[in-house]
């Protein structure tokens, strides 16, 4: 199986090391390994179109080698599929992100989005995110992370990939807790409460500068969520799919005259 490593904090992340380690030790796992020359954490789904990427051969000290460029994590994930090494992926594995991806945050994340763009191209993806040894739920990341039970974890997904039910066109979201896990449970994802607001932190010669995003967000508290089985200490695996329509906003649009908002808009006659 041709693996694909890649991450959004950087190819030189302890995260990605463990990660990398790990699937070494599978069987039959072909690995390369794309990833961000530096941080590239919240990009989300941000490609890089107007200016040409550079790469770098990287060694890591135990006679591999992998990839780094200053593009974004889906950008790692077109060079794969895109011919940068020599076997187009059959698996895209992205992480160990250092902090969890939950609810909505996964919108944000780089990492959720380098698996993405796996689901895109037609391959099966794994995003694998990891709680500092705080244990946050919100953004405030510790600064000691423990990575081996995660990337344990997740290799053991890729060695038993045939067996483990990923739908066509899912993705498998993977938040580990921080300390030893409970258990694994498959859930839905949570809904993140943002407490975000406009602060202005210094004025000068006309220039305003502000700050937008706080820093404690919570989050709703519902059983079956990935908020929920994280606070548990339990790993939590979401499947995810890049399906998004509506299908009842569908059915109730298609009863709407589309048409007549191609008409003039009535006037009323004084």
């Amino acid at each position: 199986m041709n693996v694909l490593l890649t991450n959004d904090d950087g190819i030189q992340a302890l995260g990605l090391g463990a990660m990398r380690r790990a699937l070494l030790d599978v069987p039959g796992v072909d690995l390369a390994v794309i990833a961000p020359d530096g941080n590239r954490s919240a990009s989300g789904r941000s490609i890089t179109t107007r200016a040409p990427l550079s790469v770098t051969e990287v060694e890591f000290g135990d006679g591999t080698v992998g990839y780094a460029t200053d593009g974004t994590p889906v950008d790692c994930v077109r060079f794969a599929a895109l011919g940068l090494v020599e076997k187009e992926p059959d698996l895209i594995v992205s992480g160990i992100n250092h902090g969890a991806n939950l609810g909505d945050d996964i919108t944000y994340s780089g990492t959720v989005a380098a698996a993405l763009e796996g689901i895109v191209l037609g391959i099966p993806a794994i995003a694998v995110s990891q709680q500092s040894r705080r244990g946050e739920m919100d953004f405030r990341l510790g600064d000691r992370f423990d990575f081996e039970q995660a990337a344990g974890f997740a290799a053991r997904v890729v060695e038993e990939l045939e067996d483990v039910p990923m739908p066509e066109s899912t993705l498998l979201n993977i938040n580990c807790p921080a300390g030893d896990a409970r258990g694994a449970r498959t859930c839905r994802l949570g809904k993140r409460i943002y407490r975000d607001r406009l602060e202005l932190t210094e004025e000068r010669g006309g220039r305003r500068v502000y700050r937008i995003y706080g820093d404690d967000p919570g989050y709703h508290e519902e059983d079956g969520t990935d908020f929920a089985a994280i606070a548990d200490g339990c790993i939590a695996v979401t499947p995810l799919h890049f399906d998004l329509n509506d299908a009842a906003g569908m059915e109730a649009l298609g009863g709407f005259d589309l048409d007549r908002l191609l008409r003039p808009a009535a006037r009323e006659v004084e």
